[in-house]
């Protein structure tokens, strides 16, 4: 590729060096030293002069010192110093001096070691270069980094090379490794193995292997070590340079790479072109037609001195050889006698070259000529021949981004980033630039690739902008893209799936909606699945959002759409037989109403199965020989196989469960809980994960418009729950009190009378049981609510409320009821008989229905068991005007003989009692006044006959004094009749107490319900009333 079609660009600045001191008038820096040669290294410039002296220059371009590499006593050494080198990396220089008299002299100094007398540095080592006793001035050098190896080229075609140790003067050898007909214009040493960052390590490869040689005829290389080293030059090209003009792919002061990705070790400029060299031939060539007078490699750049047109240059073009005689002067510091540079408008130009990325980085024009060029201090300097030094500063990468901008050259802009190592974020922002570019110009297509190539996290803002520049509906397909990649680099938001959801909605392209979706996240796409399932059900792509949702295991989100979009209860409920207790729960309970409305009776399986426990989440087998059904919209798979789904347990029509049953519906003992997976599609998991059943009220909401699937699932649960002894006391309380209220709801919605007798004998029952679980006060709420009577009697008949039956009964009219309750508990309740006679006589209806018959029975035996006194009889039948004196004609007539009888008995008995009582104090008074007689011949006590001391009772008892165990001063009583005396003198002693409580006696006066008369009485008898006793 020709040089003339790179674009130029100034990205140096250029500046004349002067020194600080001196002012702006002053000459050139370098006018007055006659130089021959320099090098730099170590942060210094050293120069060489034509009298054998050196000039050590520092940064601020001040010679620190100078010193003669003459020395007296000795005859070698003088002469002009043709060249220079100094070892990066250490304080180490080696000069070439030479006459045209004597032989060339090599020396090593170092610069750190001076000499006592002189103070000058020591010379490490000295040697004369052989050259064959041949007078020809030296053209080329070249050493390794580590000072083992120099090679040095003569103007007869020679080349010397030089072994050993330079450093500590141990000795060197010298040989003629190479001789031709033309003059040797450069020598380089092949770069070390390990060319990387930090290659001044002088310690590791120490490269030399191969010598590249250029005559003004020929480019060779020459083996150096090793078996090949003294093998013939190999010649690379049959075209050589001048002096100058041929320099290391590397540039050793920097730490870029240097140019060694171009194919050569060694760059060549001819007038033609800029060529590459390896050890295996010519590698690129980048054609610049033009003399060339000087190249160097400064960091990735290559630098070229052109020559005006006028001069004869001192590279090669071609197969002509011309300026030697030029060349030769040069190399002893003197210009040509003819040179055109005396003209006013001739120039030599000066050129920085980007060969990878193909630009001219600076181009300049040097009026004066150039002398030479090097680089120190991370610049490169060009040195006329008028003395004056040219420092040359790159610019910043982003002054040179602003450069291209400006131009719009922004391929080159990335190009230069890229080369320059940024990062990330700020090479997106140059592709961001560079897509807005490409917008501005119409270009969309070419756009929206540089914008997919600005995605990142840096470029999180402008993310919104470009959207809105692609919102129009021709340029679709260009956001589809451009959202595509957004998923890919993970930049997405919600708001951005759910854009492009839309955009594949509006195409109606389901194709690439179903790829988008189905893509795995191993294969670059992620997006916000939550958002992408809510655009899907609002865009009606119900199968597809049900594919995401069970891929994300977001089971709610499937059932919901199955129940609620695609109506597949069937489908819903298999769904929901597959997964784990706690998320099959949460979904059935949601759903359990619409379940139980459209599938009843598998529903209702479904819970029985979980609420016992039982529960155990399906597993599905793919069966390959029945064929997946395709939707009819692009073909789109269904996740599920309705066909196998019919045949799956828990979910045909009949089945029960995948338990074996006895034929109560218990599961059989010893039976394992698992479906044979050849009968179905599907097989329970191995091992279970075991959960806790939830409580069963929590289903009785969803019971409400089943009540006999209601039934169904409170009787299995119920007896699963009390066979296996799991079921809580508070939960079989719901469940009974539950079964209770639908029994009879149920009933009373029955058609025929059986089926009404069946609920209710089956509410009975829950009621009759030992362990009647349901309380009593929601037991008659029901009933009575539900009209169930017999519950009413069957609770109260429990608790012992017999009277409340009866006084139901009588509530409710029923006379019949009444009857037969109070014969059913009459004798145990006497009290109801006088109830019964109330009511029984409350109307002439209720009359009819008992009968006098009966009404007799009941009289007599209130009369018998004196259950009412015949004034209250006669009150309670004198409160209405249905009985008659007739019906109760007898019961009277009995009454009134009665109670005759026992006047005429209680008549006697108070005669009998008089006469006692006479006869009584008739008795005292005898023993207060007579003597008495005792004839008992034995003990009362110990039934043994009576001796001395005897002790005699008026009681007419005798015992022995031993027998009374009393002691001396104790009252004597007798033990046979004291305990009754004991007792007499309580009761007298309490009823004087209790003459004394007026209060007492006032309380049970107003007592309600007792008999007044006969309170009075009671305590006329106690001695309430009696005198009080009269005081001494």
């Amino acid at each position: 590729m020709a040089l003339t079609s790179w674009k130029a660009f100034n990205f140096f600045t250029v500046t004349p060096i002067k020194t600080t001191e001196e002012p702006e008038t002053a000459p050139p820096l370098f006018q007055d030293v006659d130089i021959t040669s320099l090098t730099t290294g170590s942060d210094n410039l050293f120069l060489g002069t034509s009298d054998s002296k050196v000039h050590v220059v520092n940064s601020s371009f001040k010679i620190v010192r100078t010193f003669s590499t003459f020395e007296g006593g000795f005859t070698q050494g003088g002469g002009a110093i043709t060249h220079l080198k100094q070892v990066e990396g250490t304080s180490l220089l080696i000069t070439v001096s030479e006459d045209l008299s004597s032989e060339p002299v090599l020396k090593v100094w170092a610069l750190d070691k001076l000499e006592k007398k002189t103070g000058e540095p020591r010379c490490q080592s000295s040697l004369t270069v052989n050259n064959g006793r041949k007078q020809f001035p030296t053209s080329a050098f070249a050493t390794t980094p580590s000072l083992t190896t120099c090679a040095v080229g003569f103007a007869n075609g020679s080349i010397t090379l030089i072994r050993g140790d330079l450093i500590h003067d141990r000795g060197t050898k010298q040989r003629i490794i190479f001789e031709s007909e033309e003059p040797i214009t450069n020598l380089c040493f092949s770069p070390p193995g390990d060319v990387v960052k930090g290659h001044r390590n002088i310690t590791g490869n120490d490269g030399g292997d191969t010598l590249y040689v250029s005559t003004t005829a020929r480019i060779l290389t020459l083996s150096t070590v090793g078996k090949a080293a003294g093998q013939p030059a190999k010649v690379l090209e049959s075209h050589g340079c001048g002096v100058g003009c041929m320099t290391p792919a590397l540039d050793f002061s920097s730490d870029e790479r240097g140019l060694l990705r171009e194919g050569g070790d060694i760059v060549v400029a001819r007038d033609d072109a800029l060529y590459f060299y390896g050890p295996n031939g010519r590698g690129a060539c980048y054609s610049y037609d033009g003399p060339k007078q000087l190249v160097k490699v400064f960091k990735n750049y290559i630098s070229l001195v052109s020559p005006p047109a006028s001069r004869p240059s001192t590279a090669v073009a071609g197969g002509r050889s011309y300026g030697v005689s030029d060349t030769l002067k040069r190399l002893v510091g003197k210009a040509p006698t003819n040179s055109a540079t005396d003209e006013l408008f001739e120039f030599t130009k000066f050129t920085l070259l980007d060969t990878e990325l193909k630009f001219i980085a600076h181009s300049d024009r040097v009026v004066s000529g150039v002398r030479d060029i090097f680089s120190s201090w991370g610049d490169f300097f060009v040195l006329s021949l008028d003395g004056t030094l040219y420092r040359y500063h790159e610019v910043s990468l982003q002054e040179k981004l602003d450069i291209l901008y400006a131009r719009n050259l922004f391929i080159l802009a990335i190009n230069l980033a890229q080369k320059a190592g940024i990062t990330e974020a700020k090479l997106r922002g140059i592709y961001r630039r560079y897509a807005d570019y490409l917008y501005g110009k119409g270009d969309y297509d070419g756009s929206m690739q540089w914008y997919i190539k600005a995605l990142g996290p840096a470029n999180e803002g402008g993310v919104s902008t470009v959207i809105r520049k692609f919102l129009d509906t021709q340029r679709i397909h260009n956001l589809i893209e451009y959202l595509e990649e957004l998923h890919k680099h993970d930049c997405a938001t919600s708001d951005h799936t759910t854009l492009l959801l839309n955009c594949y909605a509006k195409l109606k392209d389901i194709i690439k909606l179903e790829t988008f979706i189905k893509q795995s996240p191993e294969d670059g796409l992620k997006f916000d699945v939550d958002t992408a399932i809510g655009m899907c059900r609002q865009a009606g792509y119900f199968e597809q959002a049900v594919y995401l949702a069970e891929k994300q295991q977001e089971h709610d989100i499937v059932v919901s759409i199955m129940v609620e979009n695609l109506e597949k209860i069937a489908d819903a409920l298999a769904y929901i037989q597959r997964l784990e207790p706690d998320s099959a729960y949460s979904n059935l309970m949601k759903y359990a109403k619409v379940f139980l409305e459209k599938s009843p009776q598998r529903t209702t399986e479904i819970l029985v199965e979980y609420y016992s426990g039982k529960y155990i989440p399906l597993k599905e087998v793919k069966d390959s020989t029945v064929p997946q059904q395709k939707e009819q919209d692009g073909g789109f798979q269904s996740y599920l196989n309705a066909s196998l789904l019919q045949q799956l347990p828990y979910m045909g029509s009949t089945s029960q469960s995948n338990t074996p049953t006895q034929n109560n519906g218990s599961p059989a003992k010893g039976t394992a809980q698992t479906s044979s997976p050849g009968e179905a599609g599907t097989i329970p998991l191995v091992l279970p994960k075991q959960y806790s059943p939830p409580k069963p009220r929590t289903a009785f909401s969803s019971f409400v418009d089943n009540p006999v699937e209601f039934i169904d699932f409170l009787e299995k649960i119920l007896y699963h729950g009390e066979s296996t002894g799991k079921l809580s006391e508070n939960d079989r309380i719901d469940i009974y009190t539950t079964l209770f209220e639908i029994y009879l709801q149920r009933a009373n919605v029955s058609k025929t009378k059986d089926e009404k007798r069946k609920w209710e004998a089956k509410a009975k029952k829950i009621i009759e049981s030992k362990e009647a679980l349901v309380d009593t006060s929601n037991v008659l709420l029901l009933s009575h609510l539900a009209d169930f009577k017999d519950g009413t009697t069957l609770v109260r008949e429990k608790q012992g409320l017999r009277f409340d039956i009866f006084r139901s009964c009588c509530s409710a009219g029923d006379t019949t009821g009444a009857l037969r309750t109070l014969k059913k508990y009459g004798p145990e309740e006497p009290e109801l008989y006088p109830a019964a006679l109330a009511y029984f006589t409350s109307s002439p209806k209720v009359l009819r229905d008992v009968g006098e018959v009966e009404l007799g029975r009941i009289l007599k035996i209130i009369d018998e068991q004196g259950l009412m006194k015949p004034l209250q009889v006669v009150q309670t039948l004198g409160n209405n005007a249905v009985a008659t004196v007739g019906m109760v004609k007898r019961y009277l007539g009995d009454t009134i003989e009665r109670e005759r009888k026992e006047i005429k008995s209680n008549r006697k008995m108070i005669e009998t009692y008089r006469q006692e009582t006479t006869k009584k104090a008739a008795e005292i008074s005898e023993l207060g006044s007579k003597p008495t007689v005792f004839q008992a011949q034995r003990c009362q006590s110990c039934a043994l006959p009576l001796d001395l001391p005897t002790v005699h009772f008026l009681c007419k008892h005798s015992f022995h004094q031993r027998c009374l165990n009393v002691a001396d001063g104790d009252t004597l009583e007798c033990i046979t009749c004291g305990p009754t005396n004991q007792t007499i003198r309580t009761l007298k002693r309490s009823q004087d107490e209790a003459a004394e409580r007026h209060d007492r006696f006032k309380v049970m006066l107003d007592a309600e319900g007792k008999d007044k008369f006969g309170v009075i009485s009671d305590y006329f008898g106690k001695g309430v009333m009696a005198a009080p006793p009269l005081l001494d």
